[in-house]
């Protein structure tokens, strides 16, 4: 018994380190890519287009704030 419960819980982590759990980290690095394009189009000079890539870094930051100020 003690066995077959080592070797379910060995198979567990194998399978949480392999995948399922970063889809996230795709969708932030799509959603970087996509503000740094538009913050960059949108810029007239260097420092506003710097400061786009900046602002594309710490967008999702923002916008969790924001929401969580509509819950107050």
């Amino acid at each position: 018994m003690h066995d077959e419960t080592k070797m379910k819980w060995e198979e567990c982590r194998r399978w949480g380190r392999r995948g399922g759990k970063h889809g996230g980290n795709a969708v932030y690095f799509f959603g970087f890519i996509g503000a740094a394009i538009y913050y960059i189009q949108n810029a007239a000079t260097f420092g506003a287009g710097v400061l786009g890539v900046l602002k594309a870094i710490v967008w999702p930051a923002i916008v969790v704030y924001k929401w969580l100020g509509l819950l107050v």
